[in-house]
């Protein structure tokens, strides 16, 4: 999606090996926290975030704009918000960094939040935790996700993509799902590989043990990210595992090189898509006109680093 894809709309698809008898909490690991936004404050701190202003679909034909309006981007009694609404909104196209000139204005049904760390902070290695609360709904795609901060190796995917968390359609119909609430499961994925068409992805769905809507309540979403080895969490339980044997890029820089894409530094990022071809072919399909409007609510996102080994993160990876 031309350096900005929002989460799992790649090809040629590949379930993660998930395993839910894994515990690794944080404590006793070694982690140290680097950098976190607890949102205490009554406004977005911008020395933190940046928000997204564009109307492109994010390449995933998408409904909403992303604006920078408190309709939109929120903090309250701790909490980030960001908030869906349905209404009519002319916007620029595209964010800046892969705009046209001049950037076009584009009009959509809905508007909705997105905040990034761009030009800001960005890490190589790392645990990142993000504590939030998703909306339920047909159609809605709440995502924290990571993107490199300079494309060391080309374009999206050549530069890889780490999706922490992604909660598409939480609620609807689902006849895959355990329990009897619906879409109960959470999605974390990696993209990668050569340019479009030949983009590649790897992915993992993972319910709560409960089989409860992720929708009831806050819980942690993270990734642990270390030289050579990718593990995804949801409450410390560890529910996928990527190594190099799982990835590749189709950059020519990476020649030799069995870590690329994913050794090099990636800011983070916080949105709530409404619709697109990922939402609205699953499930229930569509757009379900009840689901807006809709908040994703953020308590926090931390980001630690390995103390003893700062360098590759793997012996806090354990």
């Amino acid at each position: 999606m031309a350096g900005l894809l929002t989460a799992c709309a790649a090809s040629d698809a590949s379930q993660g090996d998930a395993t839910q008898t894994v515990v690794a909490p944080l404590e006793g690991a070694g982690w140290e926290l680097v950098w976190s936004d607890e949102f205490d404050g009554d406004g977005l701190d911008r020395t933190n975030w940046t928000p997204e202003q564009s109307c492109w679909g994010g390449g995933n034909d998408e409904r909403q704009c992303y604006t920078d309006r408190p309709e939109n981007i929120a903090v309250e009694d701790g909490v980030l918000l960001l908030k869906a609404r349905k209404e009519t909104f002319t916007g620029p196209d595209r964010p800046p960094e892969i705009a046209a000139d001049p950037n076009p204005q584009v009009t959509q049904g809905y508007t909705s939040g997105k905040v990034r760390t761009r030009g800001l902070h960005a890490w190589r290695y790392g645990r990142i935790e993000a504590r939030a609360k998703v909306p339920g709904g047909q159609g809605m795609w709440p995502a924290v996700w990571m993107m490199p901060a300079d494309d060391h190796y080309g374009r999206w995917p050549l530069s890889g993509e780490i999706d922490i968390l992604e909660a598409v359609n939480i609620g609807a119909d689902c006849d895959e799902c355990d329990g009897d609430v619906g879409e109960n499961r959470t999605v974390s994925a990696l993209h990668f590989g050569d340019l479009p068409p030949n983009n590649r992805y790897v992915d993992s769905k993972t319910a709560l043990p409960d089989n409860s809507l992720p929708s009831d309540g806050f819980h942690v979403y993270a990734v642990e990210w270390g030289e050579g080895i990718i593990r995804f969490l949801v409450n410390d339980r560890v529910h996928a595992v990527f190594t190099p044997e799982d990835w590749d890029t189709g950059s020519p820089k990476a020649e030799g090189n069995a870590n690329a894409p994913f050794d090099q530094p990636m800011y983070v990022m916080a949105n709530l898509a409404v619709g697109g071809r990922w939402p609205e072919r699953d499930n229930e399909k569509g757009l379900a006109p009840e689901s807006v409007p809709a908040q994703f609510e953020v308590d926090w996102i931390r980001v630690y680093q390995c103390g003893s080994d700062p360098g590759t993160g793997r012996a806090c990876i354990k």
